[in-house]
């Protein structure tokens, strides 16, 4: 009987040695049976937390150390120095990512937080986004919600496969890793395991796989034992074949003398040719390197510089050097093509500074011509969905300066109709564009990812539609405080005079707080029609503020105290006080529906 109990122990503790390796299951959204793993490894770790590394491979957009660090939310310099990487990598470059796999219920994961774009469904994020270091199964169960559901701008939890090493893996084989490698087509266990450097026995067990089973699929993790973190990965290669056997001894017949002699030459003339063809292969590569390297690598900085008459654009890919999540749809237009929308930037189709308005198309568009540090506007607009936020629909590089193009908001400017057409909007119009301002910068503070901070919110940045909708645009000065926390300490105070906080004129001071006293300005020059330094002036004076809107607003006498309620809570000195976008979208909702009701009943 205690025979039989140790074989049992034995038997037990090999099989929590290992995780079943996912195989085809991903491919059916539709299969829920986890013997395959599609919801994740078991938690069976000797540890219930542990560190862990996966291995994604750079592809476009993903194609930066500050895209990838972005998606994977690691330390950017940590991803640098583990994988030698100063900025980019090349495509298909296999980046290791350090992570924290930790328990959850049954499953070891490590989560993240994703933001869903246009087309997206969960099988596209696991397979397309993270090649396989997720699954379908795994995300709908891990936001309970179906694929159906999902709309752009909305934020998911996506469940990253890995596992902590089990106590027989620890103490028999030293195992202090598991790493999720990502399969693609070509790969085998046996080359895998090779090119880590861990016998292909080992990886079988710990995938429960065997020899006589050892199939592999692309868009699917293989969990590799390791003692050691993973280093180099790109420089290791499987180990060359065994040498060829020797040539038969010389035999002191004649004819066997001669016929050696033929093997021998054909040896010799063999063995050249092959090292004629790795010499050719290696020359060819050096030359594809020797190219990339005079080719720019680095456009995280987006820095415009005149470039020399030898500058060739075709040899320049400015996507390459995009960081953040840029959306696939990103067009990169010729110059030619934005001449020919604008009537070549005549002053016809201007809007202003270095604006202008054209169609591409037949489609309306704006375009801005940026001659500085395009990154943070292009970065920011390229990984944000929202109705509010203007969008951006591609760009062009020339001539050291770059072209922004973004969707047509044909109404211009809030500044030009509230100042000058004021009398045209009804109530219920300046009410809806507060709200949908609000919105907008609800979704950057709380549902970006990360959430930024606009930092410049004016009424000549937000434009109108054709249906005098709102939206937030020019966030070229937009700030991630997420790193840092809730607020940041800067020295370099930018942003326009009478919108911007007092704790930011005064300390530097940057938080979601700075958004809110703007709106409150905006606000304010949305009900009186008065510009931000007029209306600067009655308020630094300590006018009643109540009394100037009930004399200067186009506010009838039963909304204007919950309109002054809410712009005198976002203008309050002590930034703590002020609240947050959340509660003010409900309080303007709660307004403009009275509002409607109001102007319904006249």
């Amino acid at each position: 009987m205690i025979f039989f109990f140790i074989i049992l122990l034995q038997c037990l503790s090999l099989a929590t040695a290992q995780q079943p390796y996912v195989g085809t299951s991903t491919t059916d959204c539709s299969v829920t049976d986890n013997s395959t793993s599609v919801f994740g490894y078991s938690c069976n770790g000797l540890n219930r937390t542990c560190l862990t590394y996966v291995i994604f491979r750079s592809t476009p957009p993903f194609s930066t150390v500050t895209s990838i660090s972005s998606l994977f939310s690691v330390d950017p310099s940590l991803l640098s120095s583990l994988n030698n990487a100063a900025t980019t990598f090349s495509t298909d470059q296999q980046v290791i990512i350090p992570l924290t796999c930790s328990c959850s219920g049954n499953y070891s994961q490590s989560n993240l937080t994703y933001t869903i774009r246009q087309g997206d469904s969960y099988f596209r994020v696991a397979n397309d986004t993270l090649q396989g270091l997720s699954t379908c199964q795994a995300l709908e169960r891990q936001n309970n919600a179906s694929s159906q559901s999902l709309f752009p701008g909305m934020r998911i939890l996506v469940p990253l496969r890995c596992a902590c090493p089990t106590a027989k893996q620890v103490s028999e084989d030293g195992v202090n890793y598991l790493a999720s490698y990502t399969v693609v087509f070509g790969d085998t266990v046996d080359v895998i395991s090779q090119r880590f450097g861990v016998e292909t026995s080992k990886t079988l067990e710990a995938n429960q796989m065997s020899f006589d089973d050892a199939g592999v699929f692309p868009f699917t993790t293989l969990l590799v034992p390791l003692q050691n973190p993973p280093s180099n990965l790109n420089s290791m290669t499987p180990p060359p074949p065994p040498p060829s056997p020797p040539p038969p001894p010389v035999s002191p017949n004649g004819k066997k003398q001669k016929r050696t002699w033929v093997y021998v030459l054909v040896g010799i003339l063999g063995g050249a040719l092959v090292l004629s063809l790795i010499g050719a292969a290696m020359f060819c590569m050096l030359k594809k390197v020797s190219r990339k390297k005079q080719e720019p690598d680095n456009l995280d900085s987006f820095t415009a510089k005149k470039t020399s008459n030898s500058y060739q654009e075709s040899d320049f890919d400015p996507l390459d050097g995009l960081s953040g999540m840029v959306v696939d749809t990103l067009k990169v237009y010729k110059f030619h093509e934005l001449q020919s929308a604008t009537s070549d930037f005549t002053s016809s189709s201007s809007m202003g500074g270095s604006g202008y308005i054209g169609k591409i198309n037949g489609d309306g568009a704006m375009i801005k011509k940026m001659e500085g540090n395009a990154s943070q506007e292009i970065n920011l607009l390229s990984k944000l969905n929202h109705f509010n936020i203007i969008r951006l629909s591609g760009f062009c590089f020339h001539e050291g300066d770059w072209y922004l193009v973004y969707e047509h908001a044909s109404n211009g400017t809030l500044s030009d109709w509230i100042y000058a057409k004021s009398s045209l909007l009804s109530l219920t119009q300046r009410l809806q564009i507060a709200l949908d301002i609000a919105t907008g910068l609800n979704y950057l503070h709380n549902f970006a990812d990360p959430p930024y901070v606009h930092r410049d919110l004016t009424s000549g940045n937000i434009f109108l539609d054709s249906e005098f909708r709102g939206k937030i645009c020019n966030l070229g000065l937009a700030r991630s405080t997420e790193r840092d926390g809730d607020y940041v300490l800067t020295k370099h105070v930018e942003g326009t005079r009478g919108y911007l906080a007092p704790e930011y004129l005064e300390h530097g001071l940057v938080s979601t707080k700075l958004d809110v006293y703007a709106f409150g300005v905006v606000v304010l020059e949305i009900v009186t029609g008065k510009e931000a330094s007029e209306l600067k002036k009655e308020i630094d004076g300590g006018n009643d503020l109540e009394e100037f809107l009930v004399g200067g607003s186009f506010l009838p006498e039963g909304l204007v105290s919950f309109v002054v309620r809410l712009v005198m809570d976002c203008l309050k000195r002590d930034h703590l006080n002020r609240p947050s976008m959340d509660e003010i979208v409900l309080s303007l909702s709660k307004i403009l529906t009275a509002s409607k009701s109001w102007e319904s009943s006249c």
